[in-house]
């Protein structure tokens, strides 16, 4: 059954009385998270940690290149992400920075049954990656953007956010910024500046077949990404898992 016609079928298990609406609804097979009646995340009951949303598998496609220790991930939603991370592999820590209480509090009693270890900061996303001791600059090997459409009001915050996020980059780490929604001019804008900020990346992006969703990773200059081996030693995902992602990957574009 397509996942629509699950969404059809549901039922409603949770109403927040915010200003940005969060409902919380499910049917035998799946529970998800709206704002404002927008699917932000699903989650597969009987195997939470599965990956459920097309541009989830974009967003994560580094895992074919290096094993990630720390991971932090800017907007936690209903949690796919982390999920998905920390059950891969106990060793991958994962931190998530999310402004709203209320979705903090969704994650807890309905999207993470498991009781992984996740960490989880009440902050604004800009304001954490701005502080003067932030962990980005000197530990953390994957930042994961999904707040870039709370900054695209102005040009001027629009840049504010790149710009700490590459302030907050390691020349060995590696960032992803999912764009949900955003026209061709304002995708090529985010390009045309992530390229002016820094020059120690590979830059790529995939355009999410049948979705709004554009995924743009930075990757280090030196993963080999026209080399991508059949077998690796240096990625948690399992072997057949790997392949299937391979194949996935030789869809990006560059935007070098």
């Amino acid at each position: 059954m397509k996942l629509t016609q699950h969404v059809n079928q549901g039922r409603l298990v949770y109403l927040s009385n915010t200003t940005d609406q969060i409902t919380i609804s499910e049917n035998e097979h799946y529970r998800w998270l709206a704002f404002d009646d927008v699917i932000q995340s699903v989650m597969h009951l009987r195997c939470p940690e599965k990956l459920t949303l097309p541009h989830h598998y974009a967003a994560l496609m580094p895992l074919l290149f290096f094993q990630p220790n720390q991971v932090i991930e800017l907007g936690l939603g209903g949690g796919n992400l982390s999920r998905f991370l920390s059950a891969l592999d106990p060793k991958i820590q994962v931190m998530s920075i999310e402004l709203s209480q209320a979705v903090i509090d969704c994650f807890k009693g309905y999207f993470n049954p498991q009781q992984y270890q996740i960490v989880i900061k009440n902050s604004e996303a800009l304001t954490w990656l701005q502080q003067t001791h932030c962990p980005t600059r000197t530990t953390v090997d994957w930042l994961i953007c999904d707040v870039y459409q709370h900054h695209a009001k102005s040009f001027q915050s629009r840049v504010n956010l790149l710009t700490a996020l590459i302030d907050n980059l390691q020349d060995n780490a590696c960032l992803t910024i999912n764009l949900p929604d955003l026209d061709d001019q304002e995708i090529n804008l985010c390009l045309t500046i992530l390229r002016q900020l820094q020059s120690s990346h590979h830059i790529i992006y995939f355009h999410i077949p049948r979705y709004l969703n554009v995924i743009i990773h930075l990757l280090p200059k030196h993963w080999m990404l026209d080399n991508l081996k059949k077998r690796s030693k240096t990625s948690y995902l399992p072997p057949t898992q790997y392949l299937r992602w391979r194949k996935f990957f030789s869809h990006h574009m560059s935007a070098n």
